[in-house]
């Protein structure tokens, strides 16, 4: 590199720096698994929601340096702030005294910045932040401001369309009449597959994984290449499910289901609703689930499927493979998300 690169790469404002960074992290579409095989995945980032959460962090800690300590010019010599912008943001307090910061957004501006500068765990410099409880969850936990400015009698269809498919906001508007899937659809499309000699494709392995898991129900919803790049089949579910079918079929095929969907809808709230209610369909009763297994240091049996939730609800049973089902239809496969942030009432 000559001198006049070096001085054209010294010119770059701390947002260019942090901005090409992040580009060059980007890697949606990509195979996570495969990182993670091959030792790549910690300088990568395989969703473009996360992508855009970590950007907006930076782009935060970035106006703070530049009030805070406008004599940094590289986000190399940035790094050295970081603990310090993190904790005063853990100490603000809000007019009534709470913190004005939750914990879970703590740990997602420490997990931006821990990506940016790639700090490992085990990095005796790295930020804890605050525990994170489920009785924190200010978001979708009752009325907030912006209910104030959503009409539920004006937005009930859909509302209801989200409770019945546990769409995510941005899949909403990307729907379009031909995601409708019924069963008989999924099975025949899977055999021409099959009877091609096709490969494991990502589609391919939805089907299978959506036929075998959810063998009652008729109707799905296909969402391709959803957050992280995964394409899924959720079931259409609920007591408004033949409406929810007749709009898809009232839509053309290339036509959109959703031209808009208002930025105030609560819609992680009507994903916990379609979570919940998948769930209560096809949970056992604690009692009906055998013991199947063994434990190692008492030579007891115990129920391998049963889930004992942990911290708040520390203690409360749940039937794993219905958590796990349920998970899958959402998008996430992990039963602790779920269980964390999605099933409610129970």
């Amino acid at each position: 590199m000559n001198r006049e690169q070096r001085n054209k790469k010294y010119r770059k404002n701390l947002y260019q720096q942090a901005y090409s960074r992040f580009q060059s992290m980007l890697a949606v579409g990509e195979s996570k698994r495969q990182g993670i095989k091959d030792g790549s995945a910690y300088g990568k980032i395989y969703s473009y929601s996360t992508y855009q959460a970590y950007w907006k962090s930076v782009k935060y800690y970035m106006a703070w340096l530049k009030e805070q300590h406008p004599e940094v010019r590289s986000m190399k010599k940035a790094r050295r702030y970081v603990n310090e912008w993190l904790q005063e943001r853990s100490d603000q307090l809000d007019p009534e005294g709470n913190p004005r910061y939750s914990a879970w957004t703590l740990s997602l501006d420490a997990a931006a910045l821990n990506k940016y500068y790639q700090v490992t765990p085990d990095d005796p410099e790295r930020y804890t932040p605050p525990q994170r409880h489920r009785y924190d969850i200010k978001r979708s936990r009752g009325p907030a401001e912006r209910d104030k400015h959503f009409s539920v009698r004006n937005n009930a269809e859909l509302i209801e369309f989200c409770r019945g498919t546990g769409a995510r906001r941005g899949a909403l508007l990307g729907l379009t009449g031909d995601d409708l899937w019924s069963r008989a659809r999924m099975e025949a499309t899977l055999e021409t597959f099959q009877a091609a000699g096709s490969l494991e494709t990502q589609q391919i392995v939805a089907l299978q994984d959506a036929l075998a898991s959810f063998p009652d129900q008729d109707y799905f919803v296909f969402f391709a290449r959803d957050k992280g790049g995964r394409s899924r089949y959720a079931p259409v579910i609920g007591k408004n499910k033949q409406q929810i079918v007749d709009r898809f079929r009232d839509t053309p095929r290339d036509g959109k289901v959703w031209q808009y969907v208002s930025g105030n809808a609560d819609i992680h709230s009507y994903r916990s609703d379609y979570a919940t209610a998948l769930y209560r369909s096809m949970a056992r009763d604690i009692k009906d689930i055998p013991y199947d297994r063994i434990n190692v240091g008492t030579g007891k049996w115990y129920q391998g499927d049963v889930y004992t939730c942990r911290g708040d609800e520390a203690g409360k049973k749940l039937d794993r493979r219905a958590m796990l089902l349920a998970s899958k239809a959402l998008g996430h496969n992990r039963i602790d998300v779920i269980a964390n942030n999605y099933l409610r009432g129970l």
